[in-house]
């Protein structure tokens, strides 16, 4: 007898929402052989409603959809006493929800982690959460605790190497173990998720782990923050010197609130157009052929002008840093709409801010002298995501890239170039059948900008991907900065291209196109 519709749909939402086998309680006595691990504290978190949860202890912001009940562990991995006479350990928490999807998701760390975040599923998840779609959800400290950019567990060597690559390998693993043994079966499948430092941590998994998980976001990674910092300290060289010093003997400042204006309105004038509509948005970048030489003032310096050395600077520190033989060091920046931000992350054209202190940031720049040191520092080249034979992971998996245009801290070219590079080297297949790279305008780091639709769900976009094999053509975008609003994300190299005709705030009006 055929199945009847109806109960087609019972069975296949027990399928899909799995109850638990244990008791949340019972997760104090979980073990797993040969792994050193302590539960600190077992919690049923009940059902939260709408905009009641925050999204972090650190930001200001609640979950707008309501969270359903769950089970959260938080835990330690190898806990150890360092060279340096400090704690340490790999702390985690695990969120196991009562109505289970089947999914996991692991949530990926920010600046130096060193806190264990809410095991929400946050990132780039759109209007609803991982944890409210039902996946468990793991987040890591990455094996040490302390503020966001505190650099002092950098002393001990099992800290750096957790930090780099081994604390979410573990954590995967464990929080694998955990979820099978609670629900009596394992994960369907099993996603990363992040931004900046997650987004390095993502690339890690695809490098390190490439049988870990069935689908990867990127956004925005801290991918060599050696080199970097290094651009940033350059450009802050560039604009020093350009600039003079001040009455006190201070650098002064390059540009002027009139010149950033100037710089912002002619970049939009020359290039807001080229995707075929002037809507205070850069759209088509690589077609944008803004060039500040043409600023220049013919006679006196006024607001309506720059300087030749003004403008000099600007093309030259955006142009990234080069070494004595003109090759490039560190990609360049795009020019964006978001360089004039001065809300949250400066953008570019206020100078840079360099957030973890280094040789990068000293008054005494020497441009060779700090690509010498990177280059020579084995140490912090470990933690670099720069590996592009992924032929075991695009075998199975598929991943996703995005990067804001405006990144005031890594540049999106230097994604792309990745990008391309792991395209040519993992040569099982196309890099289009398994792997998108999204670049988004306007947008800052993993987020924020005036003029950028910084709003889009890249979690529904992999899932779907991997699961029901519905390649994410475009991703569409929202925003706080122009309500009512929407554009198509389009996977490099194509851009979203206004048809001519429609609603020009609707994204149906826009077609991906190179």
């Amino acid at each position: 007898m055929p199945t009847k519709p109806c109960l087609l749909f019972v069975l296949t939402a027990v399928l899909t929402l799995a109850q638990p086998a244990h008791k949340c309680a019972d997760a104090a006595q979980f073990t797993s052989p040969g792994v050193a691990v302590r539960i600190d504290k077992v919690e049923q978190v009940p059902t939260a409603p709408p905009n009641t949860v925050r999204i972090s202890p650190m930001f200001p912001g609640t979950v707008g959809v309501a969270i359903s009940a769950y089970c959260r562990v938080d835990g330690t991995i190898d806990e150890r006493t360092g060279a340096d006479g400090k704690s340490y350990a790999i702390g985690f928490a695990l969120a196991l929800p009562d109505a289970w999807n089947g999914g996991f998701v692991f949530q990926g760390g920010g600046g130096l982690n060193g806190l264990v975040a809410p095991p929400l599923g946050m990132n780039a998840a759109g209007d609803v959460p991982a944890l409210a779609r039902g996946f468990a959800v793991v987040d890591t400290d990455s094996g040490h605790k302390g503020a966001v950019f505190d650099g002092a567990f950098f002393r001990d060597q099992q800290a750096s190497l957790d930090f780099y690559y081994i604390a979410i390998g573990r954590v995967a693993v464990l929080a694998k173990q955990m979820i099978a043994w609670y629900y009596g079966r394992p994960a369907q499948h099993a996603y990363y998720d992040g931004c900046s430092t997650g987004g390095r941590e993502a690339m890690i998994v695809s490098q390190r782990y490439p049988s870990y998980f069935d689908g990867i976001v990127s956004g925005d990674p801290a991918m060599r923050t050696g080199y970097s910092n290094l651009a940033l300290g350059y450009i802050g060289s560039v604009f020093d010197a350009a600039a003079g010093k001040d009455a006190s003997g201070k650098p002064a400042q390059l540009l002027s609130d009139a010149d950033r204006k100037l710089i912002l309105d002619s970049l939009l004038d020359k290039c807001d157009a080229k995707d075929g509509l002037r809507d205070g948005m850069i759209f088509n970048t690589r077609a944008c052929d803004f060039d500040p030489a043409a600023l220049v003032c013919e006679g006196a310096k006024t607001d309506r002008c720059l300087t030749a050395t003004q403008a000099g600077a600007l093309k030259k520190a955006f142009a990234g840093p080069k070494n004595l033989h003109g090759d490039e060091i560190y990609p360049g920046v795009p020019w964006d709409v978001g360089m004039a931000d001065h809300k949250g992350l400066p953008g570019l054209l206020y100078g840079p801010f360099i957030p973890v202190p280094t040789a990068a940031g000293k008054a005494d720049f020497d441009l060779q002298n700090e690509a010498a040191r990177i280059a020579g520092n084995a140490n912090g080249l470990l933690g670099d995501s720069t590996w592009t034979n992924l032929s075991t992971f695009a075998a199975h998996g598929k991943l996703i890239f995005y990067h804001g245009l405006s990144d005031p801290w890594f540049s999106p070219w230097d994604t792309l170039e990745y990008y391309e590079r792991m395209g040519r080297d993992t040569d099982v297949k196309p890099v289009q059948t398994w792997s998108r790279l999204y670049l988004v305008p306007g947008m800052g780091h993993c987020g924020g900008g005036s003029a950028a639709l910084d709003h889009f769900d890249m979690l529904t976009a992999i899932v779907d991907w991997v699961e029901k094999n519905h390649v994410p053509e475009s991703v569409i975008a929202t925003g706080a900065a122009f309500p009512g609003r929407s554009r198509p994300l389009c996977p490099y190299p194509r851009h979203a291209e206004y048809k001519g005709q429609g609603d020009p705030n609707d994204a149906a009006s826009f077609a991906c196109q190179e």
